[in-house]
């Protein structure tokens, strides 16, 4: 049944703010019905269980959105429905991302109880003063104590942490990740800050009262924390994603070598193969969306009896394409016999012209970038597949 595992992402897309930042699917409601919303994540899931052919469930991932705004019994009720219509293996990750705010860190336990096994706290930053730059609700205080919380209930807990902040200097930097170090993680997610597109800081960013550091530094930033995550064991093995060897993420690693995976919930995304095709091949790998908005979303299931947007069976450029976006990304890059297709002549010679500036490593069964290379990786996917 190995070949036959599906991963399953779903997304809660409610928040108490929005934070400048973020440009995920994320929406902000006085009040909401969560049975309604349980009821149609439910209904998705009973409805893809009769379309698709995998048997066996290896991880599943509550993200948003806020997810641990959603009650204990909501979660139970979710896993249950997944348990029931196919098969949890035994070492099956179920990861959900929690804000750190005391309100929120007093539901971990019923997490746990409803089968949650892994936690993914977002801290974003150590000291107030960044905290409330990044529009985030919760103090240095709440956060410490709710990953204290989290690493009391749970084996597995991974923290995410922001850096290259507006104005923040290497030595501050240092001195919060030493701080998170002493706890001696398993997982860490340290993301640089980028400017995405319609958010508040893009605003910002554009009439210049944003800064963010310049290429040298923002390459400092990311030199310092592979130093100092080596140094207590955790491995970069993706761009932003650092781990004692036996604690990755399996949930993200499916996204990563391209694997199939489920999406359910307002914005969610998915790459399945359809019907009877066993997913031994990615021949027809169908790529799915379910519909943004909220309301569009729960009102499409209960006018269309499902939520999907569009369901568009992918060429096998696009599924090239995509396999190499995500997979470059790893640190040990991708298998060439995985590979949708070997590279032709003009990928092999502006790979090779990637190598020659040390962006870009080939090994006898292996294609990857260097630190240089994936610290740069939009650029160097651009010109690799010739889209810039």
């Amino acid at each position: 049944m190995k070949n036959n595992l599906l991963s399953i992402y779903i997304h809660w897309p409610f928040c108490e703010s929005k934070c400048p930042y973020c440009d995920f699917n994320s929406h902000v409601l006085k009040s909401i019905s969560e049975q309604n919303w349980v009821d149609g994540i439910v209904h998705e899931l009973n409805r893809y269980k009769n379309i698709l052919n995998y048997q066996g469930i290896k991880s599943i991932f509550f993200g948003g959105g806020t997810p641990s705004l959603m009650s204990g019994s909501s979660v139970d009720t979710i896993i249950n429905t997944i348990q029931k219509l196919w098969t949890i293996t035994e070492d099956c990750e179920i990861t959900l991302e929690a804000n750190p705010s005391s309100s929120e860190a007093s539901r971990f336990q019923d997490y746990k109880n409803a089968g949650v096994n892994r936690l993914s706290v977002g801290l974003q930053a150590l000291n107030d003063k960044d905290l409330k730059t990044l529009g985030r609700k919760h103090s240095y205080q709440e956060g410490i104590k709710a990953y204290e919380c989290g690493l009391r209930i749970f084996d597995r807990v991974s923290a995410d942490l922001i850096y290259a902040r507006p104005h923040q200097t290497l030595d501050e930097w240092a001195q919060e990740l030493s701080s998170i170090l002493q706890y001696k993680p398993t997982h860490l997610s340290l993301y640089q800050l980028t400017i995405e597109p319609g958010t508040l800081f893009e605003n910002l960013y554009k009439r210049g009262d944003l800064k963010i550091p310049h290429d040298q530094l923002a390459y400092d930033f990311y030199e310092l924390t592979d130093q100092m995550t080596s140094a207590q064991g955790l491995r970069s093995y993706e761009i932003s994603n650092y781990a004692v060897s036996g604690f990755e993420s399996i949930h993200n690693l499916t996204y990563w070598n391209y694997q199939p995976y489920l999406g359910v919930g307002p914005g969610a995304h998915s790459r399945l193969l359809m019907g009877t095709d066993y997913p031994s091949s990615l021949q027809s790998y169908h790529a799915i969306h379910q519909y943004k908005a909220p309301l569009t979303w729960k009102n499409s299931i209960q006018a269309n009896s499902h939520a999907d947007a569009s369901n568009i069976a992918l060429t096998p450029v696009e599924m090239f394409e995509e396999q190499i976006m995500v997979g470059l990304r790893l640190k040990k890059g991708i298998l060439k016999s995985q590979l949708i297709r070997p590279l032709n002549e003009q990928e092999h010679s502006r790979y090779n012209h990637l190598i020659k500036e040390n962006y870009a490593i080939e090994t006898d069964d292996r294609l990857m970038l260097t630190d240089s290379g994936r610290l740069l990786l939009n650029s160097v996917l651009g010109y690799f597949l010739n889209t810039d």
